[in-house]
């Protein structure tokens, strides 16, 4: 049994396959999952997961060197959860944000019920 870490087996697996610039859709329960994008479903009811636990979660783990979200996200709660988080975030609008979702390599979809709290998260390297 792992000691720490994700726990979630087809999640920590997924994670493990990713490498240099791979994209990681972290989504809301709302945002639509594009065809042919492996899913990892998380959402259990509004609310539960937040959009923060996983983050948190995904950057325990994970090697992040870019962050992409929605304009619209700067006004709501979500812009204030990624801007503690990256010291940098690139803001497209929310229907870009749909259309580059379709070439993640990974889509993560929380329970979270806060809208625009979407954000690509493009993997970096730990050297």
């Amino acid at each position: 049994m792992k000691k720490r870490g994700i726990l979630n087996a087809e999640l920590s697996g997924a994670l493990a396959r990713l490498g240099h610039t791979d994209v990681v859709l972290l989504a809301d329960c709302g945002m639509p999952i594009p065809r042919g994008i492996p899913v990892i479903d998380l959402a259990l009811v509004h609310g539960i997961p937040r959009f923060e636990q996983v983050l948190d979660a995904l950057l325990d783990e994970m090697v992040f060197q870019r962050c992409v979200a929605a304009e619209e996200a700067k006004t709501a709660p979500a812009g204030a959860w990624l801007a503690e988080r990256f010291s940098e975030i690139e803001y497209i609008s929310h229907a870009e944000l749909k259309a580059f979702s379709a070439t993640a390599n990974l889509f993560i979809r929380t329970g979270e019920a806060t809208p625009f709290a979407n954000a690509a998260l493009v993997c970096g390297v730990s050297f």
